[in-house]
């Protein structure tokens, strides 16, 4: 047995309601998700810069 088969299962977060919100909230709340959306592909080629570069050190 595992210790992941002992940790709780995190559930994915349930999408926000959207019927509730007006045009500008709507705009807003995409804005963010875009902001969001940048931030993580900034860090992936963050990360992807930094494993070629190790992968580059440990080859010579």
């Amino acid at each position: 047995m595992d210790i992941e088969d002992l940790e709780p299962r995190k559930q994915a977060p349930k999408p926000r309601d959207l019927d509730s919100l007006g045009v500008e909230q709507l705009e807003e709340y995409l804005a963010e998700l875009q902001a969001e959306v940048a931030r993580v592909e900034e860090k992936i080629a963050a990360k992807k810069s930094y494993r070629s570069g190790a992968d580059a050190f440990f080859k010579s």
